[in-house]
């Protein structure tokens, strides 16, 4: 599986997925940190994928997402942003609604 294919299989199969820097409980910058407490305060869980442990895909989601910067966060199979959008719909409780949503259309058994 290339890694176009191996992306659009994480995007599909887990329909709350942040591709970032680090892990949740231990980000590895300060945007992921931020982007991923602000998922975590949603209540819902979420997959994610360590973008530093696997470099295939820090090069390149990127180009096939159209989106330079990591953290990005993925609804749905839709990009829905990086840090600043994620921090911006939290502060608006927009993301609280679009994670509880998504959660509640997949149950937590479907879930990576």
């Amino acid at each position: 599986m290339d890694t176009i294919e191996k992306i659009k299989t994480q995007i599909s199969e887990n329909p709350i997925l942040l591709y970032m820097k680090g892990s949740p409980k231990f980000p590895s910058c300060g945007f992921s940190a931020q982007a991923s407490q602000a998922l975590m305060n949603c209540g819902e869980p979420f997959a994610y994928v360590d973008i530093l442990q696997n470099p295939d895909i820090r090069a390149e989601l990127p180009k096939y997402a159209n989106w330079p910067t990591f953290p990005q966060l993925w609804v749905e199979g839709e990009l829905v942003g990086g840090c600043d959008i994620i921090i911006e719909m939290f502060q608006q409780g927009e993301l609280q609604s679009l994670i509880k949503d998504t959660a509640a259309k997949h149950p937590k058994s479907e879930q990576a």
